[in-house]
């Protein structure tokens, strides 16, 4: 098995691989409770969901292990579950059938780009800027959705859309307390900070009583037959539809090769051109498991840039996946005390995670209006709208006209002619509100 992910090689060892991959999973373990309740805002049950969660984290992850030997995790992507839920089935008031079945549309999409290497051109076109951009708007969103989950923040009046919340309220207190606790050991540069600041508030939450304790802590997973192959794919191929296809699949391939570029930069994989080699491997371990994940009932599934802190801990080889692929199937079985933690002890950590999602804006060109325009709109657009698809289309159609008005309509990449196509296409299907 070393000489199969090729431990001589990167100077590696078992032991090495194994701390690196019990790293990743405390790190970003957090998803198993937030994905399952950004997603029951759509109407999703949460235990069969986290089911959902954790079978496509461990698929996704073994894959990427196994099959592309790299040291990254898979799991349900942060932005895209909120996009869903909060856009798509609140905003939009679609079925989480039908949203889920655009994912696997996407997820078909993507298998067949990879396959075929578009999906990489198609990445290479978009410019610097705007995939700056998208990484901060949706930071921003995940910002705005985490201050409300926690009472911090709640709807106003139409004249003051937003208000303070009611700091009185110990639930309130509990999650401001939260996001302190999750800072610190940030600070202190504790490994799974976030999982752990998560599990404080939920033991304090029992504690004062504010929050039942589970009636069992381990146990045999929920049923997932509530959500398994429930996805509406026929109703997902409409023409009022189109905008939530063209924004899972723009988000999906921007994302993917955001983290993918950026942890394989970390772990010092990339060549002398600043590529990553056989980077269709890793794509399409993603592009593969969306499509499960979609049929168990959940959102599209990408590389995690948590990965990172496992790469910082040692990791070289795919052998680091498998660990935490594995770590992720043991998770099953906590279902009881994972589906019970509150809103107010995960939505610090939606917080924390768009905090360190806005890191990129200090890469923006301040002083290149035809690149900061369209990336300063992207970022806007994604947050005061509450749509994280309608930023990254204004980015799109921005960049390519600002472009054209400074004369530079030679730099523009073809495939940047085709995404502004699909976004002004999404502009006139847009299923606005009446």
């Amino acid at each position: 098995m070393q000489n199969y992910f090729r431990f001589d090689s990167f100077n590696t060892s078992y032991k090495q691989e194994i701390i690196a991959g019990i790293t990743t999973f405390v790190t970003m373990s957090y998803i198993i409770i937030v994905n399952p309740a950004i997603l029951e805002a759509a109407g999703i049950p949460k235990g069969p969901t986290m089911v959902a969660t954790i079978i496509s984290a461990f698929f996704g992850t073994i894959v990427m292990g196994l099959y592309a030997n790299r040291p990254f995790a898979i799991a349900p992507y942060m932005g895209e579950n909120a996009f869903i839920a909060f856009t798509v089935v609140k905003g939009l008031g679609y079925s989480w059938q039908t949203a889920i079945g655009a994912i696997f549309i996407g997820g078909v999409l993507f298998t067949l780009l990879t396959i075929f290497r578009i999906r990489s051109w198609l990445a290479q076109a978009i410019p610097e800027s705007l995939k700056h951009s998208f990484a901060v708007g949706i930071g921003l969103f995940l910002t705005f959705i985490g201050l409300n989950e926690t009472g911090i923040i709640t709807i106003g009046t139409p004249g003051a859309p937003v208000q303070i919340g009611t700091f009185s309220d110990p639930t309130v207190l509990l999650a401001m307390l939260g996001f302190l606790v999750i800072g610190f050991l940030l600070l202190k540069r504790v490994n799974g900070a976030i999982l752990i600041g998560i599990l404080a508030i939920t033991f304090l939450s029992y504690i004062f009583r504010l929050n039942p304790l589970p009636e069992q802590w381990i146990s045999m997973p929920p049923d997932i037959r509530p959500i398994l192959f429930k996805l509406d794919i026929a109703g997902a191929f409409t023409w009022g539809f189109i905008s939530v296809i063209i924004t899972v699949f723009v988000m999906d391939f921007v994302d993917t090769m955001g983290t993918l570029i950026g942890v394989s930069a970390r772990a010092g994989l990339l060549d002398e051109d600043g590529n990553l080699p056989e980077i269709e491997k890793p794509m399409l371990a993603d592009a593969l498991t969306t499509v499960l994940g979609s049929l168990l009932g959940t959102t599209t599934s990408g590389t995690y840039i948590e990965s990172a802190a496992g790469i910082e801990s040692g990791g070289k080889t795919g052998f680091t996946s498998v660990v935490t692929a594995f770590l992720f199937l043991l998770a099953l079985f906590l279902a009881p005390f994972l589906t019970s933690v509150p809103a107010y002890a995960y939505g610090p950590a939606l917080i924390v995670v768009g905090m360190m999602m806005i890191a990129p804006v200090k890469n923006l060109n301040f002083s290149d209006y035809s690149e900061l325009i369209p990336a300063f709109a992207t970022i806007i657009l994604m947050s005061f709208t509450f749509n994280i698809g309608i930023g990254m289309t204004a980015g799109f159609i921005l960049y390519v006209l600002f472009q054209i008005l400074t004369g530079k309509i030679k730099t523009i990449h073809f495939g940047m002619w085709i995404l502004s196509i699909l976004s002004l296409l999404f502009y006139l299907f847009y299923p606005y509100h009446s």
